[in-house]
């Protein structure tokens, strides 16, 4: 469908899509404030232990947990969109097909 909301939706599919790649590739911008909050401790918290000699696994779990749960943030919104834009094609698809009927009476 060719119509405005059709469009929208498609840029923010595009939006999101770019979103979730960039996150899979380990870039900060898509995240949100509490993400790169966490992000920023987990680095920081990791640094230190390197500065003291000791083992960085539970910073590395944090970091691996919020771009994980960054991740199905992104993909749950992504699913959202395609549904609506979905919905959006089946109702003009409906409207369409009961207008072009009532012409035929």
């Amino acid at each position: 469908m060719g119509n405005a909301d059709t469009r929208r939706l498609d840029r923010e599919i595009s939006k999101t899509t770019r979103k979730l790649e960039a996150v899979r590739k380990g870039e900060m911008w898509p995240l949100t404030s509490a993400e790169r909050r966490a992000v920023i401790g987990a680095l920081a918290g990791g640094s230190y232990r390197v500065l003291r000699g000791k083992s960085t696994g539970r910073e590395e779990n944090r970091l691996d947990s919020v771009a994980s749960s960054a991740e199905t943030r992104l993909t749950a919104e992504l699913t959202a969109l395609h549904m609506e834009r979905q919905r959006i094609v089946r109702e003009a698809a409906r409207a369409k097909a009961a207008k072009k009927s009532q012409g035929w009476w």
